[in-house]
């Protein structure tokens, strides 16, 4: 019982912590550095074409990308951060009941499973009463894909303002409502983005068998994310003997490409998770249990360390009792406080085996699906009227629903005095949301 009456005050010490070294750049604004190239603050205001020394008629064309960024940059920026926020808020905290279980007759402990139990998944076996474990794990998380693109290989596409300014038909010879005249409009510019995004997870969490059919968890995350990014940014002309958008120079020296390079990082409290657990029924067979999760919004979504809005999720538990071998099913729902992630459905299946008298190995398939259309979308395709028709595309990312199926293989190695030894690896087996190629973990929990 201590150990949840000292829950309250550890968490004020993170997050007293994780308040006094909030950095004053946040790592949502170095995603938007990237898009900020030369004079200005703007994303892909062109300073050069905005330059004082040119043509008046060529400076009133410094700003006629930033329409374009604003909409396409903002919502890219979003998505980005949102899949990076959900992803990291979104990591398993692992099982709540690990170790050989109990419950009591007459006041004699009666054992109810064998072995350790899943890392990932979790079984309907509760703890039994008074009895509890505190641990700690670690998580790594380099992420590298985007909806199945590669993060170091994204391509963006900046369409022209449509400019339609009282007289402009008369003055250009032309329809100016639409999209591609004057010819200017046709311009582009092409950003191609290199990001490597890292998160490290560091879990501090205790379980408590208040009954023997209740358990009641905390879990306190601390996260650290780094983030590099470069981009490199080409305007590609479209007819004219001179230019009008450049980075730099002059209308007949035009700069038309530039880079920028941006590092930032950030660390302090996650999104921190309470967990209940209740035994519904068990047999000498199987056993049903209900379980619920809460995080709250305690990390800071501006510097990626958390989601930035509640979530709960409801669920229940099957396992069946085969001697060593223990098959169990998860179901539930997850839901999702926020207008910019869709709630979804999940499934877990897999078994735990007590491979020797200290060592369980845990396999399990576990899916997170979206409910409904995505409710962050990407940019829509331009078209492009003249001199011919066309679309052009804004970003390589494709729009697919954020469905997440991962296979999980694990270990526990568990010592005669209560320490248990954790470690497992997660391999995504779908290409939806923002992934890492591997994310491993391990830990070390005590059980008394």
């Amino acid at each position: 019982m201590r150990v949840i009456r000292c829950a309250p005050l550890l968490l004020a010490l993170i997050l007293a912590d994780a308040s006094s070294s909030r950095a004053q750049t946040s790592l949502r604004d170095k995603v938007s550095e990237l898009f900020i190239f030369g004079g200005g603050t703007n994303p892909l205001f062109l300073g050069g074409t905005a330059d004082p020394n040119n043509p008046a008629n060529i400076r009133a064309h410094g700003e006629h990308f930033v329409p374009s960024a604003v909409a396409q940059n903002g919502s890219i920026i979003t998505f980005l951060t949102v899949a990076v926020g959900r992803s990291v808020s979104s990591v398993p905290i692992g099982a709540t009941s690990s170790g050989e279980t109990f419950r009591f007759e007459g006041g004699m402990p009666v054992k109810t499973s064998t072995s350790a139990g899943p890392i990932l998944a979790e079984r309907s076996q509760t703890l039994g009463r008074g009895r509890a474990i505190v641990g700690v794990g670690r998580t790594s998380v380099p992420f590298s894909t985007i909806r199945g693109q590669d993060l170091g290989n994204l391509e963006l596409f900046f369409t022209h303002q449509n400019v339609n300014f009282p007289g402009c038909d008369s003055a250009q010879g032309g329809n100016c409502s639409l999209m591609g005249f004057p010819l200017l409009e046709n311009e582009v510019i092409h950003v191609r983005l290199n990001m490597r995004m890292n998160v490290a997870i560091t879990s501090f969490y205790a379980t408590y068998g208040l009954f023997d059919f209740l358990d009641l968890s905390f879990v306190v995350p601390w996260v650290a994310t780094s983030f590099h990014g470069s981009s490199d940014a080409q305007i590609i002309p479209f007819g004219g003997t001179s230019a009008v958008h450049f980075f730099a120079g002059t209308p007949t020296n035009p700069v038309l490409s530039a880079t920028r390079n941006v590092d930032g990082n950030a660390s302090g409290v996650g999104d921190v998770a309470v967990r209940a657990k209740l035994l519904v029924r068990q047999t000498p067979r199987a056993a049903l249990a209900l379980f619920g999760d809460a995080r709250f919004a305690t990390g800071d979504d501006r510097d990626l360390l958390g989601a930035g809005y509640f979530s709960a999720r409801g669920a229940a538990a099957i396992t069946a009792l085969l001697g060593p071998f223990s098959p169990h099913v998860n179901f539930g729902y997850l839901y999702r406080n926020t207008e910019t992630a869709s709630d979804a459905v999940l499934a877990t299946v897999g078994f735990d085996h007590l491979m020797s008298s200290n060592v369980t190995i845990a396999i399990d398939v576990l899916s997170n699906l979206q409910v409904g259309e995505s409710k962050l979308r990407l940019p829509q395709p331009v078209h492009i009227d003249y001199p011919f028709q066309r679309e052009i595309q804004p970003t390589s990312i494709p729009e697919m629903k954020d469905n997440i199926v991962d296979g999980s293989l694990g270990f526990k190695i568990t010592h005669p005095s209560g320490v248990t030894a954790i470690v497992n690896a997660l391999l995504p087996l779908n290409v939806g949301g923002l992934r890492g190629r591997t994310l491993y973990t391990a830990g070390l929990e005590y059980a008394f």
